[in-house]
């Protein structure tokens, strides 16, 4: 009996010892990260993360959601390019992708599979900032890493990697004040409603031009950042509120700068995203009044959130969130053949690259790659 009861004792003080050390996660460390110039801290007062070192090769998923337009399209190729590349394969003993659409509960599921499935580590574009917290837990409890990127999660728990979407729309509300001196009406066409990235960008255009001591009339419509979306969103904002005196697009912008020439709409002031047709269109209609500002970030955040996945699988030191640079060309200044590619896709993002990660992709690397489930 004494030895039965010594013995349980023991066990059960090994279960609390190995529930802790999991629940525990990564250790807080001082800065810098292990590639200081790729992974940047987002602010003065983000903790450095060092995770236990585990043996590679790894097994990682990307969990994804909503796929239905050309930047998803392109961020799932993109992420299975950079898998794909040489130094990453070896490093990889699986790479496993999944696409969910616009249904949260699906998504946490598929990140619940992952972690039941024993994988590494996961990055997720979360669909909602704020519906993950018992994932982020188990994920946290089974030593999982999770890295959330584009649409990040509101949590301490994982990493995040992103650019400033914020930041991103108070530069289209200044182009806009700038641009439109007099204030008037804007067409804004948003993204998807709920994520992160068009709520932030959505924000930072809003307090620009609120803070701007002009009158302006914002027409909100949703595009979810999708061409076809976005132009019949576009066209029948025209019909019904316009003309308009300035726009701004997170994404699908080849479409809405389709639907006003199609209106006969005349050009105005665009403050919108990095896609090539829309580019093109810039360039091609500078003189005519389209002038542009073309900012955002490329598909290849993804392959960012990869390379910080297995940087903290192998130990080193990573931020809890980390600031990726926007690409930015603006009026007058676009160029073809570096700023926009005549000879190329519409659809196509231009921009997908972070040289500060040693991370660049032709157009024929990720066009060669397919986005479906693998």
């Amino acid at each position: 009996m004494i030895k039965s009861l010594v013995g349980g004792v023991i066990a059960a003080t090994a279960f609390v010892m190995l529930s802790s050390s999991a629940i525990a996660g990564p250790e807080v460390v001082k800065g810098p990260a292990a590639e200081p110039d790729c992974f940047a801290p987002w602010a003065a007062d983000t903790q450095f993360f060092k995770y236990p070192k585990k043996d590679g090769p790894y097994r990682i998923a990307l969990a994804n959601g909503y796929i239905a337009n050309t930047w998803r399209i392109q961020m799932i190729q993109t992420a299975k390019a950079y898998a794909a590349q040489p130094d990453v394969a070896k490093k990889l003993k699986e790479f496993k992708v999944v696409s969910t659409g616009e249904d949260v509960p699906a998504q946490i599921s598929a990140i619940n599979n992952f972690i039941d499935s024993g994988f590494d580590a996961i990055v997720v574009n979360a669909q909602n900032p704020t519906a993950f917290g018992p994932v982020i837990k188990r994920a946290k409890e089974a030593g999982v890493i999770l890295v959330a990127f584009d649409n990040i999660l509101d949590t301490k728990d994982a990493i995040n990697v992103n650019v400033d979407q914020k930041g991103l729309g108070e530069l289209w509300g200044k182009w806009l004040v700038s641009h439109v001196p007099n204030g008037g009406k804007v067409l804004e066409v948003r993204g998807v409603a709920g994520t992160s990235v068009d709520t932030d960008r959505h924000n930072g255009i809003h307090e620009v031009l609120d803070g701007s001591g002009k009158k302006w009339e914002v027409t909100e419509v949703v595009g979810k950042w999708d061409d076809g979306v976005a132009q019949k969103a576009t066209a029948d904002a025209i019909a019904t509120s316009g003309p308009f005196d300035g726009i701004t697009g997170q994404g699908g912008d080849t479409g809405i700068v389709q639907a006003m020439i199609d209106a006969k709409h005349p050009f105005v002031p665009f403050g919108g995203e990095t896609e090539n047709g829309f580019r093109k269109f810039c360039a091609a209609h500078a003189a005519d009044g389209l002038k542009c500002s073309s900012a955002g970030t490329g598909p290849a955040q993804v392959a960012v959130a990869i390379k910080t996945a297995i940087a903290a699988l192998e130990g080193n030191v990573v931020p809890q969130s980390v600031k990726l640079p926007l690409a930015i060309v603006e009026d007058p200044n676009f160029k073809a053949g570096q700023d926009f590619f005549p000879d190329q896709s519409d659809n196509f993002f231009v921009g997908n690259s972070f040289p500060t990660c040693g991370i660049n992709f032709t157009a024929q690397e990720i066009m060669g790659q397919t986005k479906e489930n693998k």
